[in-house]
């Protein structure tokens, strides 16, 4: 009897159903809190994650932001100091232009104060020539008027500049010059005893100029001391003749005697 008890008691501690059943449900619910936890732990963890690769973009556009400001800091120090070399070399090309155009107002100036002076100078050097062509030997006197006379009229034009018009002026000085260099014959008129007769003229430089008349009637020379021209004698008539023939090509150069006059004496 007592045996009996006892397994019966035993078999009234034990849970019942209704008791399993709700420690189950406890423990699903349990499991249920347990795993939404970690689906909001995962959750959270995704979003961190999502966080934390945006910021990284962020990172890495600031990083190449960065880059690329410091690529372009360094190139706009690179031009700076390419500008700071330029504008030295600037202004030591303004510096020098500044000093040209000093240079250029001070000859400015003189040229204009020689451009005053160069008018007069021309007029006193065309008269000083005609003077000169008047008292030197009376060869080619036409010619050597005209041109002077050209000189003058050229003085007067306003329309032709001021160099040109002495290029010229020292042109005729340099024909005047050439004169006295070369042998050279030319024919004109003469008047020989109150008769005017057309004549073969040879000029030696300014040494001599003697005349041959075209029919070989007379002979003659310039006498610088009397200023009129003079007959001679036939023993120059051959030497005349021999020069005329040189000046023209006719004949090839030889030693000729000619007449000089002699200087003058002084009293």
């Amino acid at each position: 009897m007592a045996t009996t008890a006892s397994a019966q008691e035993s078999e009234d501690v034990g849970p019942t159903p209704e008791e399993k059943a709700q420690r189950r449900a406890a423990a699903e619910q349990r499991l249920e809190q347990r795993t939404d936890k970690l689906g909001s732990i995962f959750d959270e963890a995704a979003e961190l994650n999502k966080i934390a690769q945006n910021a990284q973009e962020e990172i890495n556009d600031l990083s190449n932001q960065t880059s690329r400001l410091v690529s372009e800091y360094t190139q706009l120090l690179k031009q700076i100091e390419g500008l700071k070399a330029y504008n030295a070399q600037q202004e030591r090309l303004i510096q020098s232009q500044e000093e040209e155009k000093a240079e250029f107002r001070v000859s400015i100036r003189d040229v204009q104060s020689v451009r005053r002076q160069i008018t007069p100078l021309m007029l006193r050097m065309v008269g000083a020539l005609e003077r000169f062509v008047e008292l030197d030997m009376p060869f080619q006197l036409d010619e050597r008027r005209e041109r002077i006379a050209g000189l003058r009229d050229l003085l007067d034009q306003s329309n032709v500049a001021t160099p040109e018009k002495f290029r010229r002026v020292l042109e005729v000085y340099q024909i005047e010059n050439e004169y006295s260099r070369f042998l050279n014959a030319y024919e004109g008129t003469l008047t020989i005893g109150g008769e005017e007769k057309e004549v073969k003229f040879l000029r030696a430089g300014r040494v001599a100029l003697v005349y041959e008349t075209l029919d070989g009637s007379s002979v003659g020379f310039y006498n610088k001391n009397t200023g009129s021209f003079e007959p001679l004698g036939d023993q120059y008539r051959s030497a005349i003749e021999k020069g005329l023939e040189v000046a023209n090509q006719q004949a090839s150069p030889s030693i000729i005697s000619l007449p000089v006059s002699g200087p003058e004496q002084v009293q």
